[in-house]
């Protein structure tokens, strides 16, 4: 998986690509961690360029949910493409994130 991340004003894009799975979990974690103690407050998950999550991939997204939570930061998620949202659907995890379509909603969302 390949992470790029961006500031727009008040707002961090984690812009991501490639498969979410156990193989990118501890990156992904590190990234966040990261972010957060960098003081960020609102965090967008673009995941446009992400075309699997297995179940390592959701375990790390409620992880991420939980941790910008406990450390008072807003999470949105963005671009989840069918599949995507098909398995946040079949686990039941759809209303555990705020999901956009498009970025640039999420993003207007914290104004």
């Amino acid at each position: 998986m390949k992470v790029k991340i961006q500031d727009y004003n008040d707002v961090t894009v984690v812009e991501m690509q490639g498969e979410l799975d156990s193989d990118a979990a501890e990156l992904f974690e590190r990234n966040i961690t990261d972010i957060v103690a960098q003081n960020k407050t609102n965090i967008v998950l673009d995941m446009s360029g992400v075309d699997f999550i297995d179940s390592r991939g959701l375990s790390v997204l409620l992880w991420v949910r939980d941790y910008c939570n406990q450390n008072r930061r807003e999470l949105r998620l963005a671009g989840l493409d069918e599949n995507c949202t098909r398995i946040l659907e079949i686990t039941r995890l759809d209303s555990e994130f705020d999901r956009y379509t498009e970025l640039a909603e999420a993003v207007k969302s914290f104004a």
